[in-house]
């Protein structure tokens, strides 16, 4: 989950997290914030919330007898955005015009919000009562939608000796490593990150196969998702140390640049088929450069 949440504040590109409550999303993105000087804010998606309390609204001063313009929590670098399939849809297009233009209206002022400006959203699986799929036209804005499994038997006993220790979990300091001049300057450097005209190739045969009429595929991928791959697989070969792309790289980000791009057709869904079964199968079929 870190490195993908890296990938996505070194693409300037937002992120949806899935998983269960209680597996550390929203303590990983802030503190991910934290280290690198970012602004932070957090905003709790419920039933009962309005565009307003996101973008931010006009107040009245009855002193000065004048309107002020009131800027909401989305005027931050990152912004997380919690369980964000519990909001109605008026809160879901007000945060997509955010994703999509960098800027959002305030009684017909439009404010340009801050740079960088990244969505870390989190979701519980649409299974759970009370939540609202997200519309495909917002799915398509996220570099990509990963998913956040239950820890490892090993990995939880790690976290119950971590509580149960000396050492006081809620102080621990967490330190500053960066700054925004330092993080543009490796923006910059993934870029320049190479990669092979074979490869791009590759991509595009695999996206151009979800393309193909299909049992199980009502919806192929966009353009954006070809985008998306070659900026997710330059940065995770510079998170690996390289400045050059190898398939391995692109193995590493598809599924999680591809699962909420494809649409599934009724057959799949009554045949319970796995979207990442069918990415699965997808990637078998394309030729390796």
């Amino acid at each position: 989950m870190i490195d993908k949440i890296l990938i996505g504040i070194l693409t300037e590109s937002h992120i949806l997290l899935e998983g269960f409550p209680g597996l550390a999303k929203s303590l990983t993105v802030n503190t991910i914030a934290e280290t690198l000087g970012l602004k932070f804010s957090r905003i709790q998606f419920t039933p009962d919330l309005l565009p307003s309390d996101i973008i931010g609204t006009e107040i009245y001063n009855e002193k000065t007898g004048e309107f002020y313009t009131k800027k909401g929590p989305l005027f931050a670098n990152i912004v997380l955005a919690d369980e964000i399939n519990r909001a109605p849809a008026k809160v879901q297009a007000a945060l997509l015009e955010a994703m999509q233009e960098k800027q959002v209206t305030i009684a017909n002022e439009t404010f340009l919000l801050e740079k960088p400006f990244i969505v870390l959203a989190t979701q519980n699986p649409i299974e759970q009562n009370g939540t609202y799929p997200l519309p495909e036209a917002q799915q398509d804005r996220f570099l990509m939608k990963v998913k956040v499994e239950y820890p490892t038997k090993a990995e939880e006993m790690e976290f119950l000796n971590l509580i149960t220790g000396e050492n006081d979990f809620d102080e621990i300091e967490i330190k500053k490593i960066l700054d925004k001049d330092g993080l543009t300057s490796l923006k910059n450097q993934v870029k320049k990150v190479y990669i092979d005209d074979k490869l791009k190739e590759y991509i595009l045969n695999i996206v151009f196969k979800t393309r193909e009429k299909s049992q199980f595929i009502s919806c192929g991928a966009s353009p954006r998702a070809s985008i998306a791959l070659v900026k997710a697989s330059k940065a995770n070969a510079f998170l690996e140390g390289r400045n050059f792309v190898m398939p391995e790289d692109i193995k590493k980000v598809i599924y999680d640049v591809l699962r909420h791009r494809i649409i599934l057709s009724y057959e799949a869904l009554a045949s319970e088929k796995n979207i990442d079964e069918i990415i699965m199968e997808i990637i078998e079929s394309v030729e390796l450069p």
